[in-house]
């Protein structure tokens, strides 16, 4: 083991060059740094806590949102355990099932978030997983934003800024002060279950241009931010929500690609750096060992090679690519990940047995008390770089005011129409003709009159989710007898027949397929087949379609690009890579040319060329000064 870490030491010298970087010198400023006496009151908060209340600041636990009064269930579990463990920090988590309060209640989370930070005897911080932007937009009232990936079709970091610029805003408004965000990984692998349209793309140099202007934007406006996952996530084909995933990458291919993203969001100043749990043997040849509790890997690679110096975090603690590594004595892993160098700890699996697991190493000497006070420092300097120790609670009533207001707004649909992409056209269908006016086809008749309506196919996860709603609504505006129907898994055989005959009736057939990454959706696509691709019973009535109907088929990619991969007879191909609502607008918008599409592909398509039907016209590769580039590159 002496030997290997002498080794990887050398190759990563090699690689990455000495310690001390010359971004240390040309760091760009940041409204979020410490003044003397937020120093002091970090150092003299440290001083007067016990160790009970030190450990304690370790620990971040979920918050669900959507809650309201302070004799509901989640309040008080919250409010119990930040008195019983000293809680340091508190992440929103939107509740399963996307169940929302009514509006007349939208803002009673931040109430209640007021009076939890009254009730901690030290300022709490508050994060939040805000990846499109603060989230639910529905909930809050803020700005939606498409996935990361939309901005890498972009290509224009300026977007990222401010998306960044945004989010900082409107987080702070709703008392939120730290995102875990933003998606340092390379999407390297087309088949990444959990990755995808979360990263800006696969080239690592414009990947960590995008991270950096985020970061930038983000943290001139008052928010901490959060590159993540560390040493990177986007060349596995687990996710690592539901096992172990592994990245099998040697040492050249780690540097040259998933590494530099994290550099440049080191160089731009990211507050945080958010652990994976994944193995990585170039790395690390222990395989008991993920990256989250590996020395070598967070204190070696992270805090020493790369010179960071802010907080560490983990991924949540209560994932089972950590937790099946500890079966039967889950408060170790809380253990091992503080061991390895992280300082926050996200998530655990059992608090309790997670929190007396850390208290007991730091009473026995395992956990030094030096080690401990200074993680414990990071996150009170991180609550006084925020200006908490002043004050930690928001004003409720300045919110409508502070979120979602009509420029930000505009802000949100202007990235989301930038980044559509025409990625085929074969030149019979594309644009829609606007108001027609069309006979209706019914889906369940039986053979059916000589028809011309369009088609709209919504191919998605659950029919009775939100996916296809506001693009339904922004066809129907433009083409009111447009016929629309939902399939899912569930429902894709039975109504196979009946969705058959309307294409056959149709005049247009767009087919709107939503995938995006999700640990749900992995889940539920079990071992049957991949969750980056369609389920096999919708990926059938898809394939049928398109034998019957290629030529007047438009395919409205909604999250994951590679669907094209899967079924190169695609003739007519629109990327927006995400499914928000923003990019349903654009994706209607650009059916009916009312927007140019000027969108380049931001990750590598194998089957770039398509089939057609002998006299068919020939097919054209859109965006001809932004090429989708040829070959495997994954």
């Amino acid at each position: 083991m002496h030997t290997f870490r002498i080794v990887l030491a050398i190759a990563l010298f090699l690689c990455l060059g000495p310690s001390d970087h010359a971004w240390e010198k040309h760091q760009e400023p940041s409204t979020l740094h410490l003044q003397k006496d937020d120093e002091e009151w970090a150092e003299r908060a440290l001083s007067k806590l016990s160790i009970e209340e030190k450990v304690g600041q370790l620990f971040m636990v979920r918050l669900r949102v959507g809650f309201s009064g302070v004799r509901n269930h989640e309040y008080l579990r919250i409010s119990n355990n930040i008195r019983k463990y000293h809680l340091g920090s508190l992440a929103l988590s939107a509740p399963p099932g996307g169940r929302f309060l009514h509006n007349d209640h939208r803002y009673q989370t931040v109430v209640l978030l007021n009076r939890l930070q009254a009730e901690s005897k030290l300022p709490l911080l508050i994060a939040g997983d805000f990846e499109q932007g603060v989230l639910p937009a529905r909930l809050f009232g803020t700005t939606v934003f498409p996935h990361a990936m939309a901005f890498g079709a972009t290509g224009n970091v300026a977007y990222a800024e401010e998306f960044g610029r945004i989010t900082a805003l409107e987080s702070r408004a709703i008392g939120v002060h730290w995102n875990l965000f933003p998606v340092a990984d390379v999407n390297s692998n087309p088949a990444n279950p959990i990755i995808g349209t979360r990263a800006f793309g696969s080239n690592p140099e414009e990947v960590g241009a995008l991270v950096a202007a985020y970061v930038r934007g983000a943290r001139a406006h008052g928010m901490l931010t959060t590159a993540k996952h560390f040493p990177g996530h986007g060349n596995t084909g687990m996710d690592s929500h539901l096992a172990v995933a592994q990245v099998d990458e040697n040492l050249q291919v780690l540097c040259t690609i998933d590494l530099p993203p994290f550099r440049k969001a080191i160089e731009a100043g990211v507050d945080a750096v958010m652990t994976a749990h994944i193995r990585v043997p170039a790395l690390e040849p222990n395989p008991k060992l993920v990256a989250t509790t590996s020395p070598a890997i967070v204190t070696n690679l992270l805090k020493h090679d790369l010179g960071f110096k802010g907080i560490v975090v983990t991924d949540g603690l209560d994932m089972a690519g950590l937790t099946r590594l500890y079966a039967g004595n889950v408060g170790r892993a809380a253990v091992d990940a503080f061991k390895a160098g992280n300082d926050v700890l996200t998530m655990p699996a059992d608090l309790d047995a997670s929190y007396r697991a850390v208290l007991d190493a730091v009473r026995t000497g395992e956990i030094s008390q030096q080690r401990l006070d200074a993680s414990v420092l990071k996150i009170l300097q991180a609550k006084a770089s925020l200006g908490l120790q002043a004050t930690c609670q928001v004003d409720v009533a300045a919110i409508p005011k502070l979120v979602g207001s009509p420029a930000n707004v505009a802000v949100g649909q202007r990235i989301s129409d930038a980044a559509v992409t025409l990625v085929r056209n074969n030149g019979t269908v594309l644009p829609l003709s606007r108001g027609a006016s069309i006979k209706n086809v019914v889906l369940h008749q039986r053979g059916g009159p000589d028809s011309h309506a369009a088609l709209l196919i919504v191919f998605c996860d659950n029919v009775q989710a939100e996916d296809g709603r506001v693009l339904e609504r922004e066809i129907r505006a433009r083409m009111p007898d447009a016929n629309v129907v939902y399939v899912d898994p569930r429902v894709a055989p039975g109504k196979a027949d009946a969705v058959l005959r309307a294409v056959d009736h149709a005049r247009a057939v767009v087919a709107a397929v939503y995938i995006v990454p999700s640990a749900a959706r992995s889940r539920k696509a079990g071992r049957a087949k991949h969750p980056a691709s369609l389920p096999d019973s919708t990926s059938a009535l898809f394939s049928k379609i398109l034998v019957r109907a290629a030529e007047k088929t438009i395919v409205l990619a909604m999250g994951n690009p590679y669907l094209a991969d899967d079924f190169p007879a695609i003739q007519n191909y629109i990327c927006t890579f995400s499914n928000v609502t923003v990019s349903e607008v654009s994706a209607a918008r650009a059916l009916f040319g009312e927007i140019p599409t000027p969108g380049r592909m931001p990750v590598n398509l194998s089957n770039v060329g398509f089939k057609i039907p002998s006299g068919s016209r020939p097919a054209e590769v859109a965006n001809s000064e932004h090429p989708v580039r040829l070959g495997a590159g994954h």
